[in-house]
């Protein structure tokens, strides 16, 4: 992975959260959960909602501009657009989503099966893509409805098990995720010690290597990803000319957030 120094070793996107409906009438994105990486939501504009299961049950929490959200790794979350929600995401762990660090709460049955799984998050090619997005979305609400009620009913078992799934589905691509966050976040933070130590012992001779970085962003419409039209940011070092971007297509791994 190439260097970064923005802060923390996270990854930028911005988001537009799906204003279409899924069966249960709301607005919003496909509920999902990531394995490893926090996430977190500044709110730019618009209405909605953040809803999310994790260890204290079912919550819904109220999103307007101005609200900061994060959420930690096994929070499953779904973002609900009640009207012109935006959103700046920040990632933990930047190129972990895009390593399939996500997954979404597909049917039991769908999230069990490695093969039916990867059928039901693909996007296939340019042709249909907003359908089956929307399809896409409505099998994970589908999902998370089930895992709701029976958390809401008192009964967790439902959740180990999605949990267990997941864990299950990830583990053999989750072999390579040691390296990403040792090449940034694991890296930065050494860097940043080893800086302070130097300051500590007199030395500031790093200032003299002081620059400004600017992100690239992703070119074309914007792709689809689990929550809505994103809008992603190249964040690693490098110059910056007039007009460089990169292209707005994300694969079914980069649309992970």
């Amino acid at each position: 992975m190439t260097a970064s120094s923005f802060p923390g070793g996270t990854s930028l996107s911005h988001l537009d959260v799906y204003a279409d409906a899924a069966p249960d009438g709301i607005c919003g994105g496909s509920p999902h959960m990531h394995l490893v990486s926090t996430e977190a939501y500044v709110v730019i504009s618009g209405e909605g909602a953040l809803q999310t299961i994790d260890a204290d049950g079912f919550r819904e929490t109220a999103l307007s501009a101005g609200s900061v959200v994060w959420f930690t790794p096994g929070t499953i979350h779904r973002a609900v657009n009640r009207g012109d929600l935006r959103v700046v995401v920040l990632m933990s762990n930047a190129g972990l989503p895009e390593a399939g660090d996500a997954v979404m709460t597909f049917p039991a049955e769908v999230v069990a099966d490695p093969d039916a799984y990867a059928a039901a998050a693909s996007l296939g090619g340019d042709d249909g893509r907003a359908e089956r997005a929307s399809t896409r979305r409505d099998l994970a609400v589908t999902g998370f409805e089930t895992l709701r009620d029976a958390v809401v009913a008192g009964d967790r078992g439902v959740l180990d098990a999605f949990h267990a799934a997941a864990g299950a589905l990830v583990r053999d691509r989750a072999s390579t995720w040691g390296d990403l966050v040792r090449e940034r976040p694991l890296a930065q933070a050494e860097q940043s010690l080893a800086l302070a130590e130097a300051v500590a012992s007199g030395s500031v001779t790093h200032l003299a290597e002081a620059r400004v970085h600017q992100a690239v962003p992703s070119g074309g419409e914007r792709g689809f990803g689990m929550c809505g039209r994103l809008r992603t940011y190249d964040v690693t070092d490098g110059d910056v000319t007039d007009g460089d971007v990169t292209d707005g297509d994300l694969t079914d791994e980069e649309n992970d957030r």
